[in-house]
């Protein structure tokens, strides 16, 4: 199987040191983001490269794994919310303006899943709907969406463009909800997790402003690697 390594001092993080995974030789991109404090090995420790590996050796999927920055954003309770949601907009710059681009150059097919799970969920999520021009699919598992609780109540500018049900509450310019209409936007939850009320409530909201997506209810907790790996199988190619 094919693989490439690529790593850099970000400019749009102030020098930070990123490194991302690159699997297969072409296909539609599929944008992994890790879970919580997980970086850019995460998949391929996890074996989630054996699990796509068909689609990757038949050039379905090119697999690009990425590191986050939750340490010193999200996770980096030392910092005040502004501050936190600032971090996380360095972030999606990174993305939108040094990954997508390399993506860009490495393969010239343009259709981008954004994917990951649990925190993982939260980055496909965000990043997919602030950018619905560059993301063609959402895989969202056991994923968070709403983050009200992690910001403590605070509300700026920056918590606001960070928050997926704080923004998409208050979208209504007609040229983006007609980009996210074009979207297809999949999320899988257990019905035993914490999250499942959450998830029902995003999906209900997208709904209301004309956005179709699938929300997906696994039996029991659901939220773990071997129901992860069953998801992602299932729903790369779009809804089941």
């Amino acid at each position: 199987m094919h693989h490439e390594y690529h790593h850099w001092h970000s400019p749009a993080l102030g020098g930070t040191h990123m490194r991302i995974h690159v699997w297969g030789h072409g296909g539609a991109r599929l944008l992994v983001f890790p879970t919580s404090m997980g970086d850019h090995r995460e998949w391929p420790d996890r074996r989630m490269t054996s699990v796509l590996r068909d689609h990757l050796d038949r050039g379905w999927l090119q697999l690009w794994s990425v590191d986050t920055v939750n340490d010193t954003s999200w996770y980096d309770k030392r910092r005040h919310p502004h501050d936190r949601a600032l971090r996380q907009l360095q972030y999606d710059a990174y993305l939108r303006d040094e990954v997508l681009p390399l993506m860009n150059a490495r393969n010239g097919n343009r259709f981008t899943i954004a994917t990951g799970a649990s925190f993982g969920a939260y980055h496909a999520m965000v990043f997919g709907l602030r950018h619905p021009d560059l993301v063609q699919r959402i895989i969202g598992m056991s994923g968070l969406y709403d983050m009200t609780d992690w910001l403590g109540g605070v509300t700026s500018w920056a918590t606001h463009a960070v928050n997926p049900a704080a923004f998409m509450r208050h979208e209504h310019d007609p040229g983006r909800l007609a980009a996210f209409r074009r979207q297809d936007i999949i999320m899988a939850i257990g019905r035993h997790d914490p999250f499942l009320q959450e998830n029902r409530d995003f999906s209900a909201l997208l709904w209301s402003k004309g956005i179709g997506n699938a929300l997906r209810e696994w039996d029991g907790h659901a939220h773990d690697w071997p129901w992860w790996e069953r998801m992602i199988r299932l729903y790369v190619g779009g809804h089941d």
